[in-house]
């Protein structure tokens, strides 16, 4: 029956995918329009021009912004016929002067927010005139055209995050490198910190390219992707570049760890491939990295391509790669590699049927077998247990192992065996997800518990709908929503002995406030709505936010966990590692 609802539903997508999608207005602005034509506005015409803010646009802003829907900053389409050019001129080369000064327009948009953009204050006015030229080039045509389920819902989570008693202090274990250009904040891309299989020994990688190992509070680079991978880029920004790693848990035997990293786009046939119609911005590469002695540093070795994939942009990528932990040699898990991919921006782009399907990887967790060799390309093995692997249908992939993700961001475990991952959402609901085989968890039908039309205002989220049990969708354990924070970052129980206070508790936050959460782990249950609570640091006895420690109102929050359980905070803007070293409240 389920088999046959999921067919009944892949075909009316796909009648719904074949109607006309149109740009999204920016009600946020308000009308400005001058009236006037883009020579008088200033605005260049020539198409070197407009090329060249094509290329600084893709690099430097479409990780925030597209044309046609809100995300992490707005939508743009139509932008140079509702706003004065020298408004956008000042916004880009420095938002938060415009903030400062009372400029009523900026702060209405960190008000809708959250957030400020960075400033480009090194930019040339070349480079933001081309900026200004090509946004020029996308216009407004009109309101989406799409079914709804009643009235949006203003604010789909009206109960608010409490703050705890919790108050946990830091301790500083060391400042990475910066990796910016011309020391801009973030001074540097630190997003994953994991510990080396059966060792003290942690490593911490860079989105730029480097994989520190830490010993006994000293950083050195263990490896340069930048000069392993000839091809390898870190643009365009966000969590492009060096995406993840994880050793293999044999590592200290058989010298095997993976990495995700970016390449242009068509830098060689892509596994998984976006058809020709569709522009690719780049491709998503996993690799298997085998030391020619696993004790020896830094790292020596070779390694072999396991896939590539196609991206429809440069942002929800191949962020995440992890070995269940708790797997011991001899069981059914030991040795496979989960691996998170997001839809690469192919919804909001308006190409949403390259998410949600089992014959497509945008949007899934995998699970492969390093080991094997029976994949289609025959670079890595389909385990035998994976949910699709003996479905009849020979175009499913039997490599997923779930899927309807916008961008699992981490994934991690918990004590009693229950895989979590992080889902970073779209204009509404950040969630918090307990995966099982073969379930589908919504994305872009849902966002968290809440409908969502795919062809439609992706803003815009609604009730779901009364034979919502018809479509088997699974929900968050736990979620907030855009009043609470924009994106959330994933985290881990606690597994320590240092601070027993945290046991039972699954600490995570939300990645560009810094605010810090936490759930109880007993009461994330399938079917389940986990009450989120927030709670504190303190440095030397005082309690500050992480935006006063690291300097920025873009903290970039990430955690990590050390081999004996021990929770670490990596804040991307400042380039600096905290580990959780005492607590009081809770």
């Amino acid at each position: 029956m389920a088999d046959l609802l999921y067919n009944v539903y892949e075909y009316m997508k796909k009648i719904i995918l074949a109607t006309v999608m149109a740009p999204l207005a920016l009600l946020y602005l308000g009308s400005c329009n001058s009236g006037k034509s883009p020579d008088e506005q200033g605005i260049a015409t020539d198409s070197a021009t407009i090329a060249l803010g094509q290329s600084a646009f893709v690099q430097q802003c479409s990780g925030c912004h597209n044309f046609r829907q809100d995300g992490i900053g707005p939508a743009l389409g139509g932008i140079t016929n509702d706003v004065p050019v020298d408004w956008i001129q000042h916004f880009i080369r420095d938002p938060k002067k415009m903030l400062a000064s009372g400029d009523e327009r900026t702060g209405r948009l960190v008000k809708k927010y959250h957030t400020v953009m960075p400033s480009f204050v090194t930019a040339s006015d070349q480079e933001i005139g081309g900026i200004i030229a090509f946004l020029h080039t996308k216009k407004f045509s009109g309101p989406f055209a799409g079914k709804t389920n009643g009235k949006a819902l203003e604010d789909p989570i009206p109960k608010h995050i409490e703050m705890s008693s919790l108050i946990v202090e830091l301790k500083l274990i060391t400042q990475f490198p910066a990796s910016s250009d011309s020391g801009k904040m973030p001074l540097t891309r630190i997003t994953k910190f994991e510990s080396g299989p059966g060792s003290d020994e942690t490593f911490v990688l860079d989105l730029r390219g480097k994989l520190y190992r830490l010993k006994n509070n000293g950083v050195a680079v263990y490896t340069d992707l930048k000069k392993l991978e000839p091809k390898f880029i870190p643009q365009p920004g966000l969590a492009t570049g060096f995406g993840s790693f994880a050793f293999h848990p044999a590592f200290e035997k058989n010298g095997l760890f993976y990495t995700t990293h970016t390449e242009p786009a068509r830098t060689a046939k892509a596994d998984f491939s976006i058809p020709d119609s569709i522009k690719t911005t780049l491709q998503w590469v996993l690799t298997e990295w085998k030391a020619d002695k696993p004790g020896a540093f830094p790292f020596s070795g070779k390694g072999r391509e396991l896939f590539r994939a196609d991206m429809v942009s440069g942002i929800h990528g191949v962020q995440e790669i992890s070995f269940n932990p708790l797997a011991k040699p001899g069981d059914a898990d030991f040795g496979l590699l989960y691996i998170g991919i997001g839809d690469g921006g192919a919804v909001e782009n308006g190409f949403p049927f390259l998410a949600h399907s089992r014959e497509k990887i945008w949007g899934t967790v995998l699970r492969i077998d390093p080991a094997g060799r029976n994949s289609s390309n025959g670079q890595y093995g389909i385990p035998v247990n994976n949910p699709f692997s003996k479905n009849q249908d020979s175009k499913v992939l039997p490599e997923i192992y779930a899927y309807g993700f916008r961008n699992p961001h981490r994934i991690s475990w918990s004590k009693s065996g229950q895989m979590l991952v992080c889902n970073i959402g779209h204009s509404n609901i950040e969630s918090l997800d307990i995966i099982e085989p073969g379930h589908d968890y919504g994305w872009p039908l849902r966002e968290g518990r809440f409908l969502l039309d795919p062809n439609g205002n992706l803003s815009k989220v609604y009730a779901l709908p009364p034979d919502d049990s018809l479509y088997h969708v699974t929900y968050p354990v736990a979620s907030y929503d855009h009043d609470e924070g924009k994106a959330i970052s994933g985290g881990f129980e606690y597994w320590g002995s240092a601070i027993p206070s945290l046991k039972g508790k699954y600490f995570f936050g939300d990645i560009p406030t810094g605010r810090l959460f936490f759930v109880d782990m007993a009461a994330l249950k399938q079917g389940g709505d986990a009450t989120i609570r927030e709670w504190r640091v303190s440095i030397n006895g005082i309690t500050k936010s992480l935006t006063t420690l690291c300097g920025s109102d873009r903290v970039d929050l990430h955690f990590g966990r050390d081999n004996r359980g021990e929770l670490y905070i990596l804040t991307k803007a400042d380039g600096k590692l905290y580990r959780l070293a005492t607590a009081s409240g809770k």
